[in-house]
């Protein structure tokens, strides 16, 4: 058995499935687009430009995508968040800057960590990237 993240752009977040695949793919090491379906022309759920199901990875862990131009009355939430460990400081900045610029928010910013230690690590922060995706950032050496 396997479970694997499944992302669903909906709403104002349909049709940049494939611009957020690539940026995430873009910086974070060991990447890759692995597939790209696209929805049929007359086809329910979708149209040509759109994403039906593509694989990618981030780091070697496997994502699923779609994209669905349907009226659904839900998208992402902050509730459901990718985790990431990272091993540096430098690579915890510099992925939590990318994510959280251009149109991203920060929740938890990663140098409101005087508090002391969340349990799991060194430091963290916690983002929205301007697709809506939410993040966790935690420094784990």
């Amino acid at each position: 058995m396997k479970t694997t993240t499944f992302l669903t752009f909906v709403g104002d977040q349909c049709g940049k499935a494939e611009e957020a695949i690539q940026f995430y793919t873009s910086i974070f090491p060991n990447s890759e687009i692995k597939s790209i379906i696209n929805y049929a022309k007359g086809e329910a759920g979708g149209t040509p430009e759109l994403i039906k199901y593509g694989v990618f990875t981030l780091n070697g862990t496997e994502y699923r995508v779609s994209e669905s131009n349907f009226n659904h009355a839900w998208s992402f939430t902050p509730g459901v968040s990718l985790f990431v460990d990272c091993s540096t400081e430098n690579e915890i900045r510099t992925l939590f800057e990318e994510l959280s610029s251009n149109g991203g928010q920060i929740m938890v910013p990663l140098d409101n960590y005087d508090s002391g230690d969340y349990g799991f690590g060194k430091k963290f922060g916690w983002c929205e990237d301007k697709y809506g995706i939410s993040w966790q950032f935690n420094l784990s050496e």
